[in-house]
């Protein structure tokens, strides 16, 4: 059984839609549709009718050496005008594996309706399953380009999503919190590509993946899998939820699924996330499958 589509129906920056509800809206002359497919061939070969390419790609460029923070406003509100964002227009975003290369792993719809929401828009659509679950109902694609006119869209940055380094730091051990890592749990709970092993003291493993459908990572699991994966860890609604992972980007996928989907009353973002964190030498680090059970002793090195 689908979700009511959009969900939630209560108020939200972030919903997520059907294929169904998509296809009843192409016709819509105020939608904006958004490819974020990560390989411009993956758009040349298929994308919806109507559908504007964007590579998330143009979204993070290293800024004084940290490698995976956001590019410059004024940069971002030119690439947002381009593909004609406005932001009192609804804006749907979706990917897929990629027909040429196969290179999509789901977060690219996450991480530009994440970044559409921050800077500035109201009203952004995700579809649930991308292009994949569209094309397996035999639903039209083409290979047509849409004829875009630049907007007049302004970034608004919405400071209170994200959570910055110092305040991370200050208040990630903290009672009310809850601490979730979307990393694969190889990453979480060894050595990864960062310089120090495992993950940061009191972070509890919360794969991304495993909140998706096995046989599409851009598919949310029904209601009752979320429900019971949120109850196992013990997650609940009167958490403050800190959302990290490697560069930022997989933890795209859990808050939009406690913020706008869930709608947890306290969520946030550390964009930095591990990346950030080992950056810093002194910051200690947690190796082991349990989120607590060495940060005495890691904490003491």
């Amino acid at each position: 059984m689908e979700r009511t589509s959009p969900f939630p129906q209560e108020e939200s920056r972030i919903k997520l839609v059907s294929t169904q509800w998509l296809q009843d809206h192409l016709d819509d002359p105020e939608m904006t549709i958004i490819d974020v497919q990560p390989n411009v061939h993956d758009y040349f070969i298929e994308h919806i009718p109507g559908a504007v390419y964007l590579n998330e790609g143009v979204l993070r460029v290293a800024a004084r050496g940290m490698p995976t923070t956001f590019g410059p406003i004024m940069a971002l509100q030119d690439i947002f005008r381009r593909i004609g964002i406005r932001r009192d227009r609804p804006a749907a975003v979706y990917t897929a594996k990629g027909a040429f290369k196969g290179w999509g792993d789901g977060l690219e719809q996450t991480m530009m309706a994440y970044a559409l929401a921050k800077f500035g828009h109201d009203n952004v659509f995700v579809l649930d399953g991308g292009l994949d679950k569209w094309r397996s109902e035999r639903r039209r694609v083409e290979q047509e380009f849409p004829k875009i006119e630049p907007s007049d869209f302004t970034v608004e940055v919405r400071g209170e999503y994200p959570i910055g380094y110092d305040e991370f730091k200050k208040t990630k051990d903290k009672e009310e919190v809850v601490l979730l890592d979307a990393r694969p749990p190889a990453f979480y709970e060894g050595q990864g590509p960062w310089r120090k092993p495992g993950h940061i003291p009191g972070a509890i493993s919360l794969p991304w993946r495993s909140l998706m459908a096995d046989e599409n990572p851009a598919l949310l699991k029904s209601d009752d899998e979320i429900n019971s994966i949120l109850e196992r860890h013990n997650i609940t609604r009167d958490h403050t939820v800190y959302c990290s992972c490697g560069t930022g980007r997989e933890a795209t996928n859990e808050f939009l699924l406690f913020k706008f989907y869930l709608q947890f009353p306290n969520v946030r973002i550390y964009e930095g996330s591990f990346t950030e964190w080992t950056m810093y030498p002194e910051n200690p680090t947690v190796t082991g499958s349990e989120p607590r059970a060495r940060e005495a002793a890691a904490a003491a090195r």
